[in-house]
């Protein structure tokens, strides 16, 4: 089973796979972990999320679940092989049943109380949402300045172009939705395309990864 920290040691980026359904999703993410992502997230708005994540071969890629609301959808998830979790704000109630099984969290957060928030209690990550309205690279580097010890995970908006700037200004990683994927996890999606594109994420992050 490869952890969200092997994972992101590797490759600092996360795909987010949120789709209308669930067919297309374990051929997105053989896609992905061919061409050198190791960390993928289904969404949980994805119909069939939990058994699409519970069909991921152990080994071939970090998967989490995402959009996870409360303890019961937490609980789903890490029962469907989930080995990581992610909020789109703090959640005590995620938070509680991600420590009772010894998975990680990034919570969603905007503002800087709201990531010192996230932090303080218990988050591993404080997703960073929406990150590129906010100001992109530059609003990160800023929050930072007072915070340079809590690992932040820009989304919303990140582009494969712009990811490099992201860590560049102290993201521990990035998380790619739709500027990744584009229509792959669709019926008929182009993965010739995602794949390029994820090759071409990987090469741009060679630098931030662990050799």
């Amino acid at each position: 089973m490869t952890t969200l920290e092997t994972a992101l040691r590797r490759n600092p980026a996360i795909a987010i796979i949120r789709a209308r359904a669930s067919d297309r999703v374990a051929a997105v993410v053989e896609t992905l972990a061919a061409n050198g992502i190791t960390a993928v997230e289904v969404t949980l708005t994805t119909p069939g999320a939990e058994a699409a994540i519970a069909a991921v071969p152990p080994g071939l890629i970090a998967v989490g679940a995402g959009t996870v609301l409360d303890a019961a959808g937490a609980a789903r998830a890490v029962e469907a092989g989930a080995t990581f979790l992610i909020t789109p704000a703090v959640l005590p109630g995620v938070l509680d049943e991600a420590r009772r099984h010894g998975v990680p969290v990034a919570c969603g957060a905007l503002t800087p109380t709201e990531i010192l928030t996230a932090h303080l209690g218990g988050a591993t990550l404080v997703k960073v949402f929406p990150a590129d309205t906010a100001g992109g690279p530059a609003y990160i580097r800023a929050v930072r300045a007072p915070l340079p010890d809590i690992p932040l995970v820009p989304t919303g908006g990140v582009t494969v172009e712009a990811a490099a700037d992201y860590l560049r200004a102290g993201a521990r990683a990035v998380a790619l939705g739709g500027p990744l994927i584009g229509d792959a996890a669709d019926d008929g999606g182009d993965l010739a395309a995602l794949a390029r594109r994820a090759r071409e994420l990987t090469d741009r992050l060679t630098e931030f990864a662990d050799a």
